[in-house]
């Protein structure tokens, strides 16, 4: 008996101990022993992300207008510009003072026709020359006295401003000629960016209406002058569409229309009568057509010539718009058209930015061509 109560007691007390044991064991799942602290740098905040990143933004700038009398002007020298017909008389102003006369006429002779100038033009000025005894005089002579012939052809026409009448009731109108390809519209939209210059109220008439190309070309150029512009059907009548612009120029206060024609010399009866329409439309109250511009491609050497004279035959030209009299022409018939034909040139271009349409300065071109 005293036995088994033994027995039971031991057992109590073994289920005893097994129980304090559990009771210490930490939880199950959780580890045993010191927590491990992070050694990694603790993460960066989140980014929101929106997008591509964008540039800063930028203030608005007022618009300023420039003024009138900060009219862009072409800063290059036609001496910079007309490298190719400048060379042609390198050899002239390489004999010196010391050359011989006889060496200098022949040297100019042969820097004129290959200028383009002609040979009825520069026959007629080495006349003059030889009339002067510069040949006499040595080399520096001959070239001085060139110097003076060119100017004295340039002379006769001494008005080469745009004329413009300043009547409040009239609309003037510049008619601009000239067959395709010589850079007739482009020469509209750089006048019609100078004249903005100027202050004046421009409108543009697409005239060419049978040259698709000619009025989407003249819309370019209107967006870029800040002008409006009249447009026809494309093979309608042209005449119509600078009757149009007159009309419209007289309602919205515009002082100027520059109206584009076509350039059709292969239809030439018809060309003729057409421009011939045009400037009388034109002509009509409120209009008045106080000039008619011949564009011409100085490129085209003589040919230029024959061009002038046809147009000027057919509409009365008023003067002369030269393109291209850059490096790239030779610029000699410029001295033909004003001596056989009588017709100032007026403007040349000079390059192909907007601003490279400037005023014919006979001085400086004949300073280009012949001078030291």
């Amino acid at each position: 008996m005293i036995a088994l109560w033994v027995v039971l007691g031991v057992v109590v007390v073994l289920l005893g101990t097994i129980a304090v044991t559990r009771s210490r064991r930490p939880p199950r799942g959780t580890r045993q022993g010191p927590p491990i602290r992070p050694t990694a740098p603790p993460r960066p905040e989140p980014v929101e992300v929106l997008g591509p990143r964008a540039a800063p933004p930028v203030a608005k700038q007022p618009v300023v207008e420039q003024p009138v009398s900060e009219q862009p002007v072409a800063e290059a020298t036609l001496r910079e510009r007309l490298g190719r017909a400048r060379n042609l008389f390198a050899p002239l102003r390489a004999l010196g003072a010391r050359g011989d006369g006889a060496a200098a006429f022949d040297a100019a002779e042969e820097a004129l026709l290959r200028a383009d100038v002609g040979v009825e033009t520069t026959e007629a000025l080495l006349s003059a020359v030889r009339g002067a005894q510069a040949q006499r005089e040595g080399a520096e002579a001959v070239r001085e006295a060139l110097e003076d012939e060119l100017l004295a052809v340039f002379d006769e026409n001494p008005d080469r401003t745009l004329r413009f009448d300043d009547d409040a009731a009239v609309v003037n109108v510049w008619l601009f000629v000239g067959v395709n390809g010589v850079g007739k519209t482009t020469s509209i939209g750089k006048i019609a960016l100078a004249r903005r210059h100027d202050g004046r109220s421009v409108l543009l008439a697409a005239g060419d209406t049978f040259r698709a190309a000619a009025a989407d070309q003249l819309q370019v150029w209107a967006e870029r002058a800040g002008t409006e512009i009249v447009r026809g059907a494309e093979g309608g009548d042209p005449s119509a569409v600078v009757f149009d612009a007159v009309q419209r120029a007289k309602a919205r206060g515009n002082d100027l229309v520059l109206a584009d024609t076509a350039g059709r010399l292969h239809t030439k009866v018809n060309l003729v009568e057409e421009l011939r329409k045009i400037r009388r439309v034109a002509d009509r109250e409120p209009g008045r057509v106080t000039e008619v511009l011949l564009v011409l491609d100085a490129t085209t050497g003589q040919n230029a010539l024959i061009q002038a004279r046809e147009f000027t035959e057919a509409v009365g030209v008023t003067g002369v718009v030269l393109t291209k009299l850059d490096s790239t022409a030779k610029g000699g018939v410029v001295i033909s058209i004003e001596r056989q034909l009588g017709l100032p040139v007026k403007l040349v271009g000079v390059g192909e930015g907007s601003e490279d349409m400037i005023p014919f300065d006979p001085e400086a071109f004949v300073d280009a061509l012949v001078g030291e």
